[in-house]
């Protein structure tokens, strides 16, 4: 061990006065130091205007009347003109996601839950009622509840709301991934990326899972008189929705305790005739104008970006979306391991992370994501 007395020698046998030695030291560390400071203020501040600069950008103002983003579009169909509600929340040129609700006949409010995790990470997003939901008109011929018409009127919005292959990403829920599937196989050249949420690509698989995976998850009893209502069509007996609430709802809807207030807004108001007859009456698989769907061997054809999420209490099976995903000549995907149907509220943590990360990650030029 080096003692005090050799120390004390080495010092005074310096030629150096001890002072002479630390000052030079102490005043160079001290300018560092300011330096430093100097420098982490004017980057602080740097960051804190493009912040500021993002932020105003973000929430610009276009010149006119101000609607609070609401744009009203005409759209042309067989049966006539209709007007469609849209809002759009922000702005960025290399961003807009436009969100297609399911149901189907859902309005959009049911995804409200966007607004407070989109606007943070400077993502433009479009609110969207489709024909026969919401504040778009509803129209008393119910033919034009059909598949095919409504890609159309996807296309017909895109078209108003000028979006394009720099910046357009088709995000569909449940339905509205069955409308995003049939938009990109027609129209894909108009898309950054494509995102379908808890929504399988196959009837006939979406069939299966609901009669071998989820019917027997219910107990026995309560399945049986489910059964039995549906067998005499009995759809509007009040009994039917007190078996499927705790049985079925509870469980692969929307998993929390107290459903939040848009979700439980929005179905108040589903448009119970679109459903019915794209759907069907019965929860438990598709019986409606969807029955025959399928569309599992046109996937590859499918070349943008694609990302599906899948959730593990869904009604629809994960591991066929996380397939899905394979198929893609670009995919990527994303699981909710605490999520349902609704899992953007009962698994935000996982969704919205990754949601946000894989919109960054196309609009920085990645063809694939991992999640």
């Amino acid at each position: 061990m080096i003692t005090r007395k050799f120390l004390n020698r080495q010092q005074e046998s310096s030629p150096f006065p001890q002072n002479a030695v630390k000052k030079p030291y102490r005043s160079t560390a001290i300018t560092l130091l300011t330096g430093a400071v100097l420098l982490f203020s004017l980057l602080s501040c740097k960051h804190e205007e493009q912040n500021r600069l993002q932020t105003s950008n973000y929430f610009r103002q276009n010149s006119g009347i101000q609607t609070g983003g609401v744009k009203v579009i005409p759209i042309q169909t067989q049966k006539g003109k209709f007007k469609i509600w849209t809002k759009t929340i922000g702005y960025n040129p290399k961003i807009k996601v436009l969100l297609l609700t399911g149901g189907p006949g859902a309005s959009h409010e049911y995804m409200e839950c966007f607004e407070s995790f989109f606007p943070n990470e400077g993502i433009e997003f479009i609110y969207y009622d489709q024909l026969g939901t919401g504040n778009s008109d509803v129209p008393k011929d119910t033919s034009l509840y059909d598949l095919a018409r409504s890609v159309e009127e996807v296309e017909q919005v895109r078209q108003a709301l000028s979006l394009d292959k720099e910046n357009f990403y088709l995000f569909g829920h449940s339905w509205g991934g069955i409308v995003a599937i049939e938009y990109a196989l027609k129209y894909q050249n108009n898309l950054k990326s494509l995102i379908i949420s808890d929504m399988v690509s196959s009837a006939a698989d979406y069939n299966n899972y609901a009669t071998n995976v989820l019917a027997k998850d219910i107990e026995p009893k309560a399945l049986a008189e489910i059964r039995n209502i549906e067998a005499s069509k009995d759809f509007a007996n009040p009994r039917y929705m007190e078996l499927l609430m705790p049985n079925y709802y509870a469980k692969h809807i929307c998993r929390l305790p107290e459903w939040p207030e848009p979700l439980n807004r929005s179905f108040a108001k589903l448009n119970q005739v679109f459903y019915t007859r794209m759907q069907g009456p019965s929860e438990f698989g598709l019986s409606g104008k969807l029955t025959n769907w399928e569309r599992k061997n046109d996937l590859p054809k499918i070349t943008v970006p694609t990302l599906t999420i899948g959730a593990k209490y869904d009604t629809m099976d994960p591991a066929h979306m996380k397939w899905m995903s394979t198929q893609f000549k670009n995919g990527s995907y994303l699981y909710c391991p605490n999520g349902s149907h609704m899992c953007f509220y009962d698994d935000q943590q996982h969704f919205f992370k990754g949601i946000i990360h894989y919109i960054k990650a196309i609009a920085d030029g990645q063809k694939y994501v991992k999640l």
